[in-house]
């Protein structure tokens, strides 16, 4: 079974110690269980047998995201080429739960790897900081790094992976440009703040998130970021996106 949730062209996906979303190019929106569900799938795979092996053999054992990433990449080019030669791209980003230690024992360790134009956040509600954010990776305008079809990227080459200092009570976000191309930084991070404070369950959580960016996807006469980079490129443009 596929791991995640897919709408066919992107994925999503929620573990106990790995969460990850994968933008696929929307053409592929035909082909479900694409490249952004397989990538996803079998990173999430990697992750998990790394958390076992990792906590049964030393605390000081350090992941590697981007190994894991790159294996579910090669994974994915075989399980879609000959016989079903499954056409599609995808970007990703993932941030995998361990840990380090301190002389206060184990501390939590956020390992955040992006390839493209999704996007983690990491916020912290006791103080309402933005603790942490990917840089989005572009070729040119509207054309992110991508994992794929007649794509040069990979992730041994292209991901960035940082190490994130996260408290308890912090959230992560994953996020596709849907939500990063349709509010700011700062209307995601208030969103997220307001919705807790209504109701502290983090799918309603998210729900309410996608729900304000998609208000802002669909009206024609909205600002965005995505707007603005488009006349920051010399493009006429206005809404949301």
């Amino acid at each position: 079974m596929i791991r995640g949730v897919t709408n066919g062209d992107d994925a999503v996906l929620v573990s106990e110690n790995f969460i990850g979303a994968n933008d696929g190019v929307g053409a592929w929106a035909q082909k479900p269980r694409g490249h952004a569900a397989l990538i996803l799938h079998f990173w999430a795979l990697a992750a998990e047998r790394d958390a076992s092996i990792s906590s049964s053999v030393s605390a000081s054992a350090e992941p590697d995201p981007v190994a894991y990433l790159q294996k579910a990449y090669e994974q994915t080019l075989e399980a879609t080429s000959a016989a079903t030669e499954w056409k599609g791209t995808t970007t990703a980003c993932g941030a995998f739960l361990h840990h380090i230690k301190s002389v206060e024992g184990l501390e939590p360790l956020l390992y955040v790897t992006n390839l493209g134009d999704s996007q983690v956040m990491v916020l912290r509600p006791q103080t309402q900081d933005i603790v942490y954010k990917t840089t989005e990776q572009w070729h040119w305008f509207d054309c992110p790094r991508q994992l794929g079809t007649n794509s040069p990227d990979t992730p041994k080459a292209n991901a960035t992976m940082d190490k994130v200092n996260i408290k308890e009570g912090d959230v992560v976000l994953a996020m596709s440009d849907g939500v990063v191309d349709n509010l700011w930084e700062h209307e995601v991070s208030q969103n997220i703040y307001d919705s807790m404070h209504s109701q502290a369950n983090m799918l309603h959580v998210a729900k309410e998130l996608v729900k304000a960016a998609r208000k802002i996807a669909e009206d024609p006469y909205a600002e965005s970021p995505f707007m603005e980079r488009a006349i920051e490129e010399g493009l006429a443009m206005e809404g949301g996106r």
